[in-house]
């Protein structure tokens, strides 16, 4: 290992991003508090501005994988449609097998200029975590509770509210609803065959009432759905962990662009046009774990310095006095402030290690782990 790859795998070096992630963070949902005074008398210039703030945040996370990670990310496309992306409104539908597929997903929206704007389908449960859950409510994220008779109008709701959104975005759903594993996978294939549908090998049966919905409410707004296929190189299993560590991962990314025209309105149309879409995604996986590549024109998006420029203002304005905080503990020689240091020191450790932790596959959903009864209820 070089100097530098020592130096990003170092814990004070993971403890500094995340210092200054949770600060900026909690400084930023603090900002959009005072920005709802805003909403009543004009709901657009909130918008516009929680974008702004939201980007603050989520571009931190884009700024490990592209220039501490350094991880690559080719997009294998139609170079007729590439032009279209970011300059449109779009439904992304991404395979969810990877620990880092959201942020492969949002690097797509950043190298397109959408990030701020950018939507995704998340847990409600997700609308109470601190920093990510309460800029997600205020950038008006879509939540659903994953039971339908729930969900059927408040995130119908949710999403009719999008339709006069100032900003471009890419709404992103992993209609697999959870992780692949091949506990999850066989499980989901037994409902598959249940229900009379074709297997699938590398995903895993797609849950087709949220992106109905979505599709419903969103038409003549969205102008595409982006069919998404993710994969890495050389058979690498990236993780959050190997990102924070420096580590480096070649990702290649199919992108089709699919006008919503061509997406039936019925929903049991639309359900099945996207049980059929994730057969092409089967197929195009099976393409690649033989050929090593997608079909289509590679390209790689240039990076834009936004996101580390960024990260250079919220570090510089809050590690100095953090570090200067941190030189008085010390030196005050107290037994008292040194073990209330250490004390700090380790619930910081358990912080950033908890945050890596829920982001791994084997602690996702429990998909699988319900009886097969309920699950041919979906």
């Amino acid at each position: 290992m070089d100097l530098i790859g020592l130096l990003k795998s170092q814990f004070l070096c993971h403890l500094v991003f995340c210092y200054v992630f949770i600060a900026s963070g909690l400084i930023v949902n603090t900002i959009q508090l005072f920005t709802l005074l805003l909403w009543p008398i004009n709901k657009q210039l909130f918008r516009k501005i929680n974008c702004r703030l939201s980007y603050c945040v989520s571009s931190q996370l884009v700024m490990l994988l592209e220039w501490w990670s350094g991880t690559e990310c080719v997009i294998h496309t139609d170079p007729q449609a590439y032009p279209k992306y970011g300059k449109e409104n779009a439904i992304v539908v991404l395979n969810h097998k990877f620990e880092i597929d959201f942020l492969c997903g949002w690097s797509l929206a950043e190298r397109f200029g959408v990030l701020g704007g950018s939507k995704v389908l998340a847990k409600k449960e997700l609308a109470y975590v601190p920093i990510i859950g309460w800029m997600w409510y205020f950038t008006e994220m879509v939540f659903c509770t994953r039971k339908w008779e729930q969900d059927r109008k408040t995130v119908s709701k949710s999403l009719l509210r999008l339709r006069d959104y100032p900003e471009k975005y890419f709404f992103l759903i992993h209609c697999e609803g959870t992780r692949f594993t091949e506990k999850k996978h066989q499980i989901s294939m037994q409902v598959a065959q249940a229900k009379g549908l074709p297997s699938l090998k590398y995903h895993l049966l797609p849950r087709t009432k949220g992106f109905a919905i979505t599709v419903r409410s969103l038409r003549n707004v969205v102008s595409a759905v982006y069919d998404c296929t993710l994969n890495f190189r050389n058979n690498e299993n990236p993780t959050l962990l190997g990102v924070l560590n420096g580590k480096k991962y070649h990702a290649d990314l199919y992108v089709r662009r699919i006008p919503l025209e061509e997406v039936p309105e019925e929903e049991d149309e639309c359900s099945a046009w996207l049980h059929k879409l994730y057969q092409e995604k089967d197929a195009f996986q099976e393409e690649y774990y033989r050929t090593g590549t997608f079909p289509e024109t590679a390209m790689v998006p240039p990076r834009r310095p936004w996101t580390l420029i960024n990260w250079l203002f919220w570090a510089s304005l809050l590690l100095y006095p953090f570090f200067r905080f941190l030189i008085n503990m010390i030196s005050s020689g107290s037994s008292l402030t040194l073990a209330s240091f250490a004390l700090v020191f380790f619930v910081a450790s358990m912080g950033v290690r908890w945050m890596i932790g829920v982001t791994e596959i084997d602690k996702g959903s429990a998909y699988g782990n319900i009886d097969s009864k309920q699950k041919r209820s979906d």
